[in-house]
């Protein structure tokens, strides 16, 4: 009984992780995502995304997650988005960004 009921938590585990969810942040780079300073500087995450930094997304609570697709958020480095995906881990695998 107790392996079926820990199969059964790891198969419900699994199923809802494939699930997309909606996470809000800033896109910044990650050079400076982890200066709250910097938080907020769109120019700066903009000129640096542009410049070859990765890009990763800062929530409001300041976690940082970094982003699969480069191509689908750097149009919007420097905004605040929602960005519709799948985590795995810490790594964002993005659907879709809306602002």
């Amino acid at each position: 009984m107790k392996n079926l009921t820990a199969m059964t938590a790891v198969f419900l585990g699994l199923a809802v992780s494939s699930y997309a969810a909606d996470f809000k942040g800033f896109i910044e780079d990650d050079a400076c995502a982890a200066k709250p300073a910097m938080k907020g500087n769109a120019a700066c995450a903009k000129k640096c995304i542009d410049g070859g930094k990765a890009a990763v997304l800062v929530t409001e609570d300041g976690k940082i997650y970094k982003i699969a697709e480069q191509d689908k958020v750097k149009a919007h480095a420097g905004h605040n988005v929602t960005i519709t995906g799948k985590l795995d881990g810490e790594t964002i695998s993005v659907e879709k960004v809306t602002m």
